[in-house]
């Protein structure tokens, strides 16, 4: 089977999933569903074999154990893989955010820009037409008031008019489209630069909002936020993980399912994950911030400097640095943008994890907790630090083991599964715990692993890759460990048909497609066309040879008081008509045409036989 014909029947799985789904009431993406069939094919216990082709009656059994675990609305490992799936397809780097930002509003603006660059204005209606939506643009670009705000437009205005004045238009309309796109963004910085300027002397500013103390509360607020969601995912982890070593020890005969603790352990570690994610973004966004609030009071500073009380300031010195002034306010709207699209992704997190949450709740949790210890993280490793807790490597001829005293950049190891303890994954099955350093970290093909106590670390280190194969092994079991160990290196040739290779997505983002045409200007840079080329040598010589007779010639010219500034003269003639004349005629002449007869052929009286021959062609004269 080709590539094209299994992706084809791939997309038919899915989207017959789907529809089963809808036809139960549980409408799921297509990203979901993609997630869930690649879930159920790794599963051993569903004997899906991925190196055949699949038969009919594996597609009906796939479609049938996709669509009952999608329904199952209490299962705490689809939570867990809708909210993988959700932040993959909504979260991305600090860059790509504000550049798909920047794209979006670009994409908005191009309708205002587009008129402006294609206007052929006249009259000074249409002029005056024109000026008004170059300050539309100018404001909307900027994002400094509405262009409805007739207070927000006058300011605008004035500050356009002191740096491209209404008779500037014709020399705008004079230049290719791609200079007059540069134009508007350069007077949008210098306006923008202006209006703020005139808000921190206290002349204006309508319209503006102050970004940097709106930040400076917004910041510290959404990081509070954040730390306090991940305190209380971390709680219910440690209780989770406190109750199924109570369980598994043998404590509690009667109590919750195992396997849905360990399901929602899972879920509630991966939630802290992301939320760790967010809260790194916010301090980068806090200490942007800063750094944006240090370089726009310098700014100011400058600017007072350099303008002071002057009447007249030349622009070499000042456009620059109002320039400079709009670059930093845009930093401030980007912080804004990234911290709006962080705090809504925090608050569509947590909805994945109320379904465990309803079920284990806290009166429900305290019976099997009661005279239990609930140890945190921090708590563990530090149980498990001290010298009489650490490797000794010569205990080991094959492996390496890393120690902070003797590692630079110790703290920055990129450790496997996301430093969970890979012993525990595979000795108490799919159990998260986390992995101290401290203990000693095993480098082992160029990967690195931590454990949760020496004894594990001995284990592991005896035979790292069964360790390993059983992990991958847990992995397809529960399809939601891939991502949060980040186990996608092991399960890249699994996935034959998978579109994207990006380690660190699980998820691919769907292809969008689109028919499209583009259409181009024949000489879109009328300056670089030559019109005197002339690629025929002999007109290149007629041309010669009419200068060289130019320099023999002298040019006469007069004035007198009467045709002294008189207007031009027009005259208007008729054209001669086309004619046409025809002096030959056809003609042709016709001669008799020759006829003679024969007598005597057939005898007659007499023996002998005598022929006769007649002439019976007509005279020219008688036709």
């Amino acid at each position: 089977m080709s590539r094209a014909q299994a992706e084809s029947v791939i997309k038919n799985i899915i989207r017959e999933i789907a529809q089963e789904c809808a036809s139960k009431g549980q409408a799921v993406s297509e990203t979901l569903v993609a997630f869930m069939v690649k879930a159920v094919v790794l599963d051993p216990a569903n004997e899906f074999n991925v190196d055949r082709t699949l038969t009919k009656d594996d597609v009906q059994k796939l479609i049938k154990i996709c669509v009952d675990h999608l329904l199952d609305t209490r299962s705490p490992a689809l939570d867990t893989v809708k909210m993988q799936v959700y932040f993959d397809m909504n979260y991305t780097s600090r860059a790509d955010f504000l550049d798909e930002h920047r794209r979006v509003l670009e994409q908005r603006l191009t309708p205002v820009i587009r008129e402006i660059t294609d206007s052929r204005a006249r009259t000074r209606e249409e002029l005056e037409s024109l000026y008004r939506k170059i300050v539309s643009a100018v404001l909307l670009r900027s994002g400094l008031g509405s262009p409805t705000d007739i207070a927000v437009v006058r300011e605008a205005t004035a500050a356009l008019q002191s740096v491209f004045p209404q008779t500037e238009l014709g020399t705008f309309m004079s230049l290719v489209k791609r200079d007059k796109e540069r134009q508007l963004v350069e007077l949008t910085q210098i306006v923008t630069g202006i209006r703020l300027f005139n808000k921190e002397c206290g002349k204006g500013g309508e319209g503006i909002d102050d970004l940097p103390a709106i930040l400076n509360e917004a910041v510290p607020a959404t990081t509070q936020n954040v730390d306090t969601a991940i305190q209380r995912s971390c709680d219910v982890a440690f209780k989770y993980t406190a109750l199924i070593e109570r369980i598994m020890a043998g404590e509690v005969t009667e109590g919750p399912s195992v396997k849905a603790l360990k399901e929602s352990l899972i879920n509630i570690r991966q939630h802290e994950s992301f939320l760790r994610i967010i809260l790194n973004d916010v301090i980068s966004c806090a200490q942007q911030v800063e750094m944006l609030e240090a370089q726009l009071g310098s700014r100011l500073e400058q600017l007072q400097a350099t303008v002071q009380s002057k009447t007249a300031v030349p622009t070499a010195q000042v456009y620059p640095q109002f320039i400079n002034l709009a670059h930093i306010w845009s930093g401030f709207q980007d912080e804004m943008v990234l911290l709006s699209v962080l705090s809504n992704i925090l608050a569509s997190l947590d909805p994945f994890t109320k379904g465990h949450k309803d079920v284990f709740t806290a009166e429900m949790m305290v019976p099997f907790l009661e005279g239990l210890h609930v140890r945190s993280d921090e708590e563990r490793i530090r149980e498990t630090t001290g010298d009489e807790h650490r490797v000794q490597p010569s205990d080991f001829k094959r492996v390496e083991w890393l120690f902070p005293e003797t590692t630079k950049n110790f703290e920055r190891l990129p450790l496997q599964y996301r430093g969970y303890c890979g012993w525990a994954l595979v000795r108490f099955d799919r159990l998260l715990l986390p992995g101290n350093p401290d203990i000693g970290v095993l480098r082992y093909n160029d990967r690195y692993y931590v454990f949760s106590s020496k004894e594990a670390a001995y284990e592991f280190a005896s035979d790292p890759n069964r360790y390993i194969q059983h992990v991958a092994e847990c992995a397809k079991i529960s399809p939601e460990l891939i991502q949060l160990l980040e186990l996608h290196a092991q399960f890249a040739t699994i996935t034959p048909y998978t579109q994207g290779k990006d380690q660190g997505q699980m998820i691919e983002k769907p292809i969008t497609k689109c028919d499209m045409g583009v259409q181009t200007e024949v000489h879109p840079i009328e300056s670089n066309i030559v019109k005197s080329y002339e690629w025929n040598e002999w007109e290149l010589r007629r041309k010669a040879i009419k200068l060289t007779n130019l320099r023999n010639k002298v040019t006469h010219s007069m004035q007198t008081n009467l045709s002294n500034l008189r207007r031009d003269n027009v005259t208007q003639v008729y054209l001669p008509k086309d004619t046409a004349s025809q002096t030959k005629t056809d003609s042709f002449s016709n001669v008799p045409k020759p006829q003679t007869f024969l007598a005597g052929l057939r005898g007659g009286q007499t023996k002998t036989t005598v022929m006769t021959k007649v002439d019976l062609t007509l005279d020219v004269d008688q036709t």
